[in-house]
């Protein structure tokens, strides 16, 4: 894909985005009214009206569900039938924490305010994660995404993302063959790593919370934590053994921290890295970094339409209904403007996920191969081909 003399962005050998101009970094003018006329699309199909009674009987949904698995909890007893209930509590800790991700990118209400406190109450009190904390991090990620350097995303502290940090890391543990195995087989690790995922946004929230720096809404957040997390683990430890309670808690948050990887993993990982210097406008900037998991009503409920992430990061607050609806109107806009549209199988997403940090791991063992180019050679990906003008 190293094509075009016109300074549109291609995808090098390493699997990055650059720019052929040399001039300029940034995407040729008129690229803003491009995605003005796109939007314009969107809000003439309906697609940016709210729907209240969807999101208000999934709200009402939250208390009722948690009590009834309370409810479950306190019946079942000191049994490890509990690690069922363990099970069903880490679902849906997952389904609320992708109904406070839609709050949070005020798809449900008009009102921010609205929006802001129905996010710190769903992540807060019922699932125990600090929603300023993730906003922030959200945000850079949204802005710039798989943009190295400014992306979180794709800087973790466990997994390389760029060949960069694998030969840090590979450098740092120079000494350490054990260390230096693991690095070069990353891929291995990286599904059962995610089962921590669940511990660590509590930690990483509850660290955030008491943190230096100005946090909107601190106190409440605090209480609604504590008194999550708190009770939470007082009924846990009343009602179970501890070598039950302890396996309870173990299969929650595994199964809560596995769901909410495996939803976010396939959106963005293995889709082209962006340099830091390199600037793109919005419409290419969300498109060619982003890919959609084909699927059906069931998928879409199931991944909280993060599925449909070229759609969410181009229009964050439409609401999660309209997803699959705008998704044929951006695929075509994309065609006729030569902007590449990614979308793939569930599970042949993971394997280009699992197949790029492989490759990022081994380093200089093998030629870094652009994940978008090797997808479309398989034939495991559809990229929307421009149309006769």
């Amino acid at each position: 894909m190293d094509v075009t003399d016109s300074g549109q962005p291609v995808i090098s050998n390493r699997g990055r985005i650059r720019s052929t101009s040399s001039r300029s970094t940034a995407i040729s003018a008129g690229s803003a009214s491009e995605y003005t006329e796109l939007a314009r699309q969107v809000r003439e199909a309906g697609l940016m009206r709210r729907r209240y009674g969807y999101y208000w009987a999934k709200l009402c949904a939250v208390p009722v569900v948690c009590a009834c698995g309370v409810a479950a909890f306190l019946i079942v007893g000191d049994s490890w039938w509990q690690l069922v209930i363990a099970a069903a509590f880490g679902i849906v800790f997952t389904q609320i924490g992708f109904l406070g991700h839609d709050a949070a990118h005020r798809q449900m209400f008009r009102s921010g305010k609205w929006n802001d406190w129905i996010s710190l109450i769903l992540g807060g009190l019922f699932i125990g994660m600090s929603y300023s904390w993730w906003q922030h991090k959200h945000t850079r990620h949204h802005a710039n995404p798989n943009k190295i350097g400014s992306d979180p995303d794709v800087d973790l502290p466990v997994i390389s993302f760029t060949p960069e940090q694998a030969a840090r890391r590979r450098s740092l543990f120079a000494r350490n063959v054990l260390a230096r195995w693991v690095i070069a087989n990353q891929g291995v690790f990286f599904f059962p790593i995610l089962t921590l995922e669940g511990l660590s946004l509590h930690a990483s929230s509850v660290r955030h919370m008491f943190s230096r720096g100005h946090i909107d809404h601190r106190w409440a957040e605090i209480t609604f934590i504590l008194v999550r997390i708190g009770g939470y683990l007082t009924l846990v430890f009343l009602v179970l053994s501890p070598g039950i309670a302890c396996a309870f808690l173990g299969v929650q948050l595994g199964l809560f921290g596995f769901y909410m990887g495996m939803s976010f993993a396939p959106n963005h990982k293995g889709m082209p890295l962006v340099p830091p210097h390199l600037r793109l406008d919005f419409l290419r900037r969300q498109v060619m970094m982003s890919r959609n998991i084909r699927g059906n009503p069931l998928l879409d409920t199931a991944m909280g339409g993060l599925n449909y992430q070229i759609e969410h990061h181009l229009f964050p607050s439409m609401a999660r209904p309209h997803l699959r609806r705008a998704a044929p109107i951006i695929r075509a806009y994309c065609s006729a403007h030569d902007v590449p549209y990614t979308q793939t199988g569930l599970f042949e997403s993971y394997g280009i996920v699992l197949h790029y940090i492989d490759r990022v791991g081994l380093g200089e063992r093998y030629p870094f191969e652009c994940p978008l180019l090797t997808a479309r050679q398989q034939g495991t990906i559809e990229v929307a081909k421009p149309t006769q003008r």
